[in-house]
């Protein structure tokens, strides 16, 4: 028998547990082998919650017994729901797995507070797509990655009499005065990266800007207020690494690179976003960084400026849906 919905099968949802490693190690074996697989396996003891209580719950759909399907949810403010890495086994995809998972989050992440809910989408991942407007979320925004390499002596590369023009402070003020009024902001619905959790988004308030931890860049140009970013947070990961050894032949180990991580940059002209991103890469450079990445609008005009700035771009955007979570 051919069965087509959850309807037709025992589907139970419950909290997944560090137990629960094979299980889902073995199921999302073979997603994305074209893209390097699939990084739950690699770090779901670090991503799992240990024990209930710590504003995320990640759930586990089993079928008789059988893990088919994962999905978690992190409060990421009072109000703001993050929902992420939703995978179902190959075979329960199209029957209903990812809508009773994400039915699952919205119920948890309504009992938190939360009003909203909002989920990241390759955009690639057709199928996710989907899979998201069928369970209720609506589209929100795009964006995409620049990343200027880390350098202390980066210099706008402007003309002497435009450099004098464009200069950049590390006023918080006048930051969030640029971002409230700024075309970037209205393209991406208010959202920027969030500290607090990696490839999240969230709005951004005005004391992200004002954190310990951050840097704030805001940039005037002749006309006044042309441009802002801040720095959202630093972090680990694995590099590339040469995969052997000069002569024995043997694997080297994984090297570790130092990521420095933007919540957003908006500007106004190429003159402030050279301005904007040579700052940035002091910054990152002091910070000791190998790498960074900088969130900027999906628009023609930011993803053209940042090459013609001389800054590097992800070759792909990432598309931002959301959820109204105040309804039924």
């Amino acid at each position: 028998m051919v069965l087509d919905s959850v309807s037709d099968f025992g589907l139970e949802i419950r909290r997944a547990t560090h137990d629960d490693y094979a299980a889902v190690a073995d199921f999302t074996s073979d997603i994305w082998p074209d893209r390097g697989g699939d990084y739950i396996p690699r770090v779901y003891h670090e991503w799992l919650e240990d024990e209930p209580g710590q504003e995320k719950k990640t759930f586990l759909a089993e079928v008789d017994g059988e893990p088919a399907g994962i999905v978690q949810g992190v409060m990421l403010t009072d109000d703001e729901a993050w929902f992420q890495s939703l995978r179902v086994a190959a075979d329960y995809r199209r029957r209903g797995v990812s809508r009773r998972l994400n039915e699952a989050t919205f119920e948890w992440a309504r009992e938190q507070g939360a009003t909203v809910g909002r989920v990241m989408i390759f955009s690639w991942n057709a199928a996710s797509f989907g899979a998201a407007r069928t369970s209720g979320f609506e589209p929100l925004t795009e964006f995409r990655f620049a990343h200027p390499d880390p350098d202390p002596d980066a210099a706008a590369g402007l003309e002497a009499d435009v450099d004098d023009a464009y200069r950049v402070s590390s006023d918080p003020t006048a930051a969030w005065r640029y971002w409230t009024h700024s075309d970037a902001r209205e393209h991406l619905d208010g959202l920027t990266m969030a500290p607090e959790e990696s490839w999240a988004v969230r709005e951004l308030t005005r004391a992200d800007l004002t954190a310990d931890e951050t840097a704030v860049f805001a940039v005037t140009g002749p006309n006044g207020l042309a441009g802002m970013a801040y720095r959202s947070r630093t972090y680990e990961r694995e590099g590339d690494g040469d995969s052997s050894d000069d002569e024995t032949g043997t694997e080297s180990e994984t090297e570790t690179e130092t990521w420095a991580e933007y919540g957003v940059g908006a500007w106004e002209s190429v003159d402030a976003a050279r301005a904007l991103f040579a700052a940035i890469a002091r910054d990152a450079a002091d910070l000791g960084a190998d790498e960074t990445r900088v969130l900027i609008p999906e628009t023609p005009r930011h993803v053209t400026d940042a090459p013609y700035a001389g800054v590097g771009i992800s070759e792909e955007p990432d598309f931002v849906l959301g959820i109204d979570l105040t309804g039924e």
